[in-house]
């Protein structure tokens, strides 16, 4: 049977963070942008001293910090994507938002965070016969939809024919309702909805330094990658496990650390 895969677009294959920091610059200058990461740091290595984890990054522009916990618990306010190094306050984000949602075409400039991904991913997906959705939140900008300029931004890079699924609340939700078999997310919030809301693997791409990993992640039998790259071939190696006899499935998922789907 074909697996069935979604995956998060920015911050797992579109580098949302770099543009956006270029657009802070712009409507901010250079120097709020040194401030901001200056203001992140000291964050960071005060919850260094105090044996703490540091805050996780916002969900949206409402926000400046988000807790481990299903989407749908959060405002509505949070599903559109934030800063990921830097320490906004609200009114400055909201204007950051506000800025960025004006210009028309933003998700079609985009770069990929891996360069050639979607391309390796396409091929795989009709190699494999895998049966692929791309989850976004993205807010709407000027011009066309969200959806066709993800659908636009995915062709340009290699994937044709693209399913694109701008939505709202818990991925797990989504998830069970299309009976997914994984969810590749960068974010690990969206990863504890899946697992706790559905039947699907989370897998977590998270490029940062391990240590910087909350201890509460891996509580959660989240699959941890560094890259995208590698995450393909963990499906692949799935995949041909589950064409060499499905009972060898769930073994070699357990061996990489899942949790069973459906628990916390």
């Amino acid at each position: 049977m074909s697996l069935r895969i979604a995956f998060d677009l920015d911050g797992v294959l579109a580098d949302m963070e770099a543009e956006v920091v270029r657009q802070t610059e712009i409507l901010f200058g250079e120097a709020m942008t040194r401030v901001l990461q200056e203001r992140a740091r000291r964050d960071r290595d005060a919850a260094d001293s105090a044996g703490t984890e540091p805050a996780l990054p916002a969900a949206g522009p409402a926000a400046t910090t988000a807790a481990i916990e299903p989407a749908s618990k959060k405002r509505d306010a949070d599903d559109a994507p934030s800063l990921v190094r830097m320490r906004m306050t609200v009114r400055q984000e909201r204007r950051l938002w506000r800025h960025v949602q004006s210009i028309d075409g933003f998700w079609e400039s985009l770069q990929e965070i891996e360069p050639g991904t979607v391309a390796r991913l396409a091929a795989l997906a009709a190699e494999r016969r895998w049966e692929l959705i791309f989850l976004t939140k993205r807010p709407e900008t000027a011009g066309a939809t969200a959806q066709v300029r993800t659908q636009r931004w995915l062709q340009a890079h290699g994937f044709p024919l693209p399913s694109v699924f701008v939505m709202q609340g818990s991925r797990g939700r989504v998830a069970e309702s299309l009976g997914l078999d994984f969810v590749v997310d960068d974010r690990p919030e969206n990863c504890l909805d899946v697992i706790v809301d559905s039947k699907a693997r989370a897998m977590l791409v998270w490029r940062e330094d391990e240590k910087d990993l909350p201890v509460s992640v891996r509580r959660l039998g989240l699959g941890v990658v560094k890259s995208v790259d590698e995450c393909l071939g963990i499906l692949a190696k799935v995949d041909d496990a589950s064409r060499a006899r499905p009972g060898l499935v769930d073994r070699m998922i357990r061996r990489l650390g899942f949790r069973e789907p459906g628990g916390v």
